[in-house]
């Protein structure tokens, strides 16, 4: 799978087990809904201090997102 897609598939899937929206999480990290639509998409690939951002707000390890 490509790296992208797989991100954001594994992005879902935490967001969603720590009950957050798509709405919450952007706010949490000072973005737009549409950025984390977009990256759970595999439209857009994240910075890795976004990546960072991420992990941090949802309390997972960068390696829990990405692989």
């Amino acid at each position: 799978m490509e790296s992208g897609k797989k991100l954001g598939k594994n992005l879902k899937k935490l967001r969603l087990e720590k009950k957050f929206s798509q709405g919450n999480l952007a706010e949490k990290l000072e973005v737009d809904r549409a950025y984390i639509s977009n990256i759970e998409n595999g439209r857009m690939n994240p910075t890795l201090s976004t990546l960072e951002k991420i992990a941090q707000a949802l309390k997972v390890s960068i390696k829990e997102l990405v692989d």
